[in-house]
């Protein structure tokens, strides 16, 4: 069969002219009978011959919408509609040319035009179907595959397990919970039931793997598919979300379940066009650069081509880990790379007096919540004086556009952590009514930085449990670091002065949810250990504070603004650094309590344990 549809291809156009001229004949031949009702009533030169000129007349047509050169694939929908419009106008033209001379019938014509369309769609599509069968490669020794979704996304990656050479897969039945389907077969591979019925399944097909074969699938169904499939004794493995795909799916596509795809994150869509604007040719400095967050913002702004780029940060390994991952080499030699502490005043000032930057990115913070619990000068001095150090250090040499990344504990505070953020934020906006914009950007935990909690999770579980969970019920919400940087960077281009943007983040996940996910890809041993909320942890976070807007979205459907209250740089000077911890939290939980319009629900529970 191969071989045939070889040489069928190679004279491809031939064949197909030779088949449609014939099943014009056909057609005129069915249509003459069924209305003759007889063999000897028919007149059979003149049936053959209006079917012979309805055959020319259709491929002269056809060339005016290329049918018979390749315009649409062999019997796909958009052939059948090519068909549909081309035969349309040949069947009335001949039907006139008879009405005229009256050789045949008057409706031979028409029922004959009908008659071809039938069969020139079935001859299509059995020929098609008889090709796709000679390539189809069954894998007795592959993979046994269970399919979840008998939609495109399966349709397409039966396909390309079937035209497999390697005999990777076997699909053994598809999974889908559409009432619909119930009774269809794809490519000879028969939906089984529903993925409440997956173990049995399972077993009855004895399958070893389930594809979850729905790209737009949200995370809740990942997860119930996954602990289905993890009860069942399974791998579960994927196909990447439909903005991932540039065309068809595939046996490549195929990918193992991550956490990102259980936690459901929305992508957020970048306008590309704004943020190359603002800065293709610019001087961009970048605070943190050597921190999870700032090396990764680093490379993405890099793509934007800005004139210079500045790498500032305390930790020179840090540094000489992003310059090298960056450009491919290391030796901290140029002066884009800054060895620089932003408690320092002094020469955070000669920094920027040196670089001149058009665009500063702040990522320098200390982020640890429970060791600013055990210290909170340490806070003070780097979130709130560091902050307001570069802040200065940005209106003396006139930054155009200035983003503070922030977090949720920044919203109705409750620890060290977001007691300082939240200032900082305050002190951000406090320079707001000069010139530059000034912003603040805050977002939820972000998977991959450096002590977040699947790294803690990941060691854990490596190294045999038991994984530490505060509390069962506690949720946090979560991004990719990809997405966070993306944020930022587009923050500056859509963010208004003394504004925070915040990312529509989806709903919050159970931290339990995720050490048990981690744990099931690890093959399920580690146990986990409940150690109770720490000094300052909330059991659910808020991305927005008391009293703040939460659905005003003037730019992006996925990112909010949120107006902040502006406190100066001398308010946030007195406050002490020296002292009792408890004394020092007090103090800060005081200051973010007493400024007007700040958050009004500021909790008092966050003293450090003695």
């Amino acid at each position: 069969m191969i071989e045939l549809a070889t040489r069928v291809r190679l004279h491809r156009r031939v064949w197909i002219v030779s088949f449609d001229v014939l099943a014009w004949v056909c057609a005129f031949v069915s249509a003459a009978l069924l209305r003759l009702l007889g063999v000897s009533q028919v007149p059979w030169l003149a049936v053959v011959l209006c079917g012979l000129a309805s055959g020319v007349v259709f491929v002269l047509l056809g060339r005016l919408f290329r049918l018979h050169q390749g315009r649409a694939r062999m019997a796909s929908l958009d052939e059948m509609i090519l068909l549909g419009l081309v035969a349309l106008p040949t069947g009335v033209l001949v039907f006139l040319v008879n009405l005229a001379g009256h050789w045949i019938p008057r409706s031979v014509p028409l029922g004959a035009t009908i008659a071809f369309v039938v069969i020139a769609a079935w001859g299509r599509a059995t020929w098609k179907r008889l090709i796709e069968r000679g390539f189809e490669v069954h894998a007795p020794d592959g993979s046994r595959v269970l399919i979840v979704g008998a939609g495109e996304g399966g349709y397409d990656l039966i396909r390309s397990m079937l035209h497999d050479p390697e005999r990777h897969w076997q699909p053994v039945g598809f999974l889908d919970d559409d009432p619909q389907k119930r009774h269809r077969r794809i490519r000879g591979v028969p939906v089984l039931g529903t993925t409440k019925q997956l173990a049995e399944v399972v077993q009855k097909m004895d399958a070893d793997t389930v594809v979850i074969a729905i790209p737009s699938a949200h995370a809740a169904f990942i997860r119930d598919v996954s602990e289905r499939a993890a009860a069942a004794g399974v791998d579960v493995k994927v196909l990447p979300p439909t903005a991932g795909l540039l065309s068809e799916v595939g046996i490549r596509d195929i990918r193992d379940i991550n956490l990102t795809d259980v936690l459901g994150r929305h992508q957020l869509d970048t306008d590309l066009a704004s943020i190359a604007h603002y800065l293709e040719g610019r001087r961009v400095l970048v605070t943190g650069a050597g921190g999870s967050i700032g090396s990764v913002l680093v490379q993405q702004i890099h793509a934007f081509n800005p004139a210079r780029l500045y790498l500032l940060d305390r930790d020179e390994s840090a540094l000489h880990a992003v310059q090298l991952a960056l450009s491919g080499r290391a030796l901290l030699d140029s002066d884009d790379v800054i060895l620089c502490d932003i408690r320092d005043e002094a020469a955070v000032l000669d920094v920027f007096r040196s670089t001149r930057p058009d665009v500063v990115f702040h990522a320098a913070a200390l982020k640890h919540l429970p060791m600013l619990q055990r210290y909170p000068a340490e806070a003070v001095k780097t979130n709130i004086r560091g902050t307001a150090n570069v802040l200065e250090a940005a209106r003396a040499v006139g930054v155009e556009r200035f983003v503070n990344i922030s977090t949720d504990k920044a919203a109705d505070p409750s620890s060290v952590l977001g007691y300082s953020k939240r200032i900082a934020e305050m002190l951000t906006a406090g320079y707001a009514d000069g010139p530059g914009v000034f912003l603040s950007v805050r977002f939820g935990n972000v998977l991959g930085s450096r002590g977040s909690v699947l790294t803690s999770f990941a060691k854990q579980i490596h190294e045999g449990g038991p994984v530490t969970v505060t509390h069962p019920d506690v949720t946090r919400y979560f991004m990719t670091i990809e997405e966070a940087c993306q944020l930022v960077v587009q923050a500056a281009a859509i963010g208004s002065a003394g504004e925070a943007l915040v990312l529509d983040m989806g709903e919050p996940v159970r931290i339990l949810d995720v050490a048990n996910q981690l744990i099931r890809q690890d093959g399920g041993k580690a146990k986990i250990e409940f150690t109770g909320l720490r000094p300052g942890e909330k059991m659910h976070e808020d991305l927005f504070g008391e009293g703040e807007p939460r659905d005003v979205r003037p730019e992006h459907p996925m990112v909010s603004h949120v107006p902040v209250p502006a406190v100066s740089r001398r308010s946030t000077d007195e406050i002490a650094v020296s002292g009792p911890p408890e004394s020092i939290v007090d103090e800060l939980l005081a200051f973010c309590q007493r400024v007007p319009g700040a958050d009004r629900h500021v909790s008092a529970t966050s003293r450090p344990s003695p």
